[in-house]
């Protein structure tokens, strides 16, 4: 679907903001901010807008329009900025964060699965063989991994337009989930479950978050809810009238996300109190969508003066709703994510970089056996984490901090090369926001002293309290995979000397 509108290479203001929007809004943010910040996550997401999300979408608006014959994509746009070595680095770490989301996701997808049947997340009582929930979660995580990419090499035609009727559903129960909210707040004459204080449009309820540190950490999760934007920067030359319609719909798009983003944290405060639904130890970060979807459809009920069975059914049925929407969703974007960026990464760097076994194509036109190397790589860190002999609080918790991070670090390299791309003066740029030095340089810091501030204190905040085996998880992932593409890189260069 996607393709065939990049196709008509006349994108317009509207067409170009609802491509933003569904490239990067998630619903699943909203519930993950509310569970960590309560209301005074959206003070957070307005700062992630203006530091981070507006100034680094113009830049990369830049690197596409110049560098938009490369077939490369941001490693083209590194190479040529800041040299092979860090444009090799930089990327195979980008390609680590879609990799540690197939972790994450392998494991998560199991509780719009469980949810769909039941209405709620059973997977804390799932048991297999004698494992507890998490181990068994891992090996079921393992055998869908193995499944999945045994299909995509074959050749699936129809993922992308499953992926596309996925989004499309997600938006549908977003403006579910927002009628039925104004609509709960009517009935009950306007009165929240969560009132609004002073106090929480500041402070967090949850009590991992009272810090300063953990504080600064919450912005990489600000952060992971506005990214995938990078990708916007490959359609500018589809867009008509580049140079006044691009900046005009990141703009608006800034501004759409941010009311979107900060009227559905709000909205979770309508049928949810914060201390009573998610202060407890059933609640994680795996499954809190449904659990908010479930009480949302609950307190509807009781609003309407159902019986006590007639109300909890009614948020069972809400939960089955929102878990085949995001067992569908995520299930399509599994199917694309487990081969499309790693095809990417792969035939948009030189050749000398691969063995000429990763780089052959079967008769599908895929790379096989790097993707059944990237399913044994996913597979050991699945069963490393769920064997952790953790909770499934602090696994899910692990899994989400894991794929905030990996998301995070690319922008280290993509807003740090942005200055040095700009002192080249033998480019064609046929669309420029920063003109003056001076502005390109405080831009750049700015942006790229608030990513990095929110990975260190994301890192840091485990460490305080002791939790040395989340603070692990969540750093080596970026950390790996730049040794890796380090190891690759010089071996290469050996072998072409």
């Amino acid at each position: 679907m996607e393709e065939e509108f990049l196709e008509q290479r006349n994108i317009n203001l509207t067409g170009l903001v609802l491509m933003v929007f569904t490239a990067i809004y998630g619903i699943g943010n909203t519930t993950v901010a509310y569970d960590q910040m309560g209301y005074a996550a959206i003070m957070w997401y307005i700062l992630a807008a203006i530091l981070f999300f507006l100034p680094s979408v113009l830049m990369f608006a830049e690197y596409g329009a110049t560098f938009k014959a490369a077939h490369g994509g941001i490693y083209s746009w590194l190479a040529e900025s800041i040299g092979e070595r860090l444009a090799f680095t930089g990327t195979f770490i980008w390609l680590s964060g879609w990799i540690v989301w197939l972790v994450s996701e392998g494991s998560k997808i199991w509780i719009p699965f469980a949810t769909a049947i039941s209405g709620h997340d059973t997977t804390q009582q799932w048991h297999l063989l004698g494992l507890n929930s998490t181990e068994t979660i891992g090996i079921l995580a393992v055998l869908w991994m193995v499944v999945v990419t045994f299909f995509s090499t074959h050749g699936i035609n129809q993922i992308a337009r499953f992926a596309a009727f996925g989004g499309a559903i997600s938006l549908l129960i977003t403006a579910f989930f927002m009628l039925t909210s104004l609509l709960l707040l009517l009935i009950n004459g306007g009165r929240l479950a969560q009132p609004v204080t002073s106090m929480n449009l500041i402070h967090s309820p949850n009590p991992q978050f009272t810090s300063p540190i953990a504080l600064m950490s919450f912005v990489v999760y600000a952060i992971f809810a506005y990214g995938g934007m990078e990708t916007m920067g490959g359609v500018i030359d589809n867009v008509k009238n580049p140079e006044k319609t691009f900046p005009r719909a990141m703009l608006i798009s800034t501004f759409l996300m941010l009311f979107i983003y900060s009227i559905g944290i709000f909205m979770w405060g309508i049928s949810a109190n914060w201390h009573s639904v998610l202060g407890n130890k059933s609640t994680d970060l795996g499954n809190v969508l449904y659990v908010l979807m479930n009480n949302l459809g609950a307190s509807l009920g009781h609003a309407l003066h159902l019986s006590s069975a007639g109300a909890t059914s009614l948020g069972n049925w809400f939960g089955r709703l929102i878990g085949i929407e995001e067992f569908l969703s995520d299930t399509g974007a599994f199917f694309v994510l487990v081969y499309s960026p790693l095809k990417s990464f792969i035939m948009g760097t030189p050749d000398k970089f691969w063995p000429k076994r990763v780089t052959r194509l079967n008769r599908f036109q895929v790379p096989a056996f790097a993707m059944w190397m990237q399913a044994l790589i996913v597979c050991v860190v699945i069963l490393a984490v769920a064997f952790g002999g953790n909770s499934a609080q602090s696994f899910y918790t692990v899994l989400t901090d894991m794929e905030n991070i990996s998301s995070a670090f690319p922008y280290l390299f993509l807003v740090g090369a942005f200055p040095f791309f700009k002192r080249r003066h033998d480019l064609q740029r046929p669309f420029v926001v920063y003109k003056k030095p001076s502005i390109t340089w405080t831009v750049s810091a700015i942006t790229w002293i608030t990513v990095l501030a929110g990975i260190i204190f994301t890192v840091i905040q485990p460490m305080l309290t002791h939790d040395y085996y989340t603070a692990f998880w969540t750093i080596i992932g970026p950390i790996f995979f730049a040794g890796i593409a380090l190891t690759f890189y010089h071996h290469a260069n050996r072998n072409t000397n």
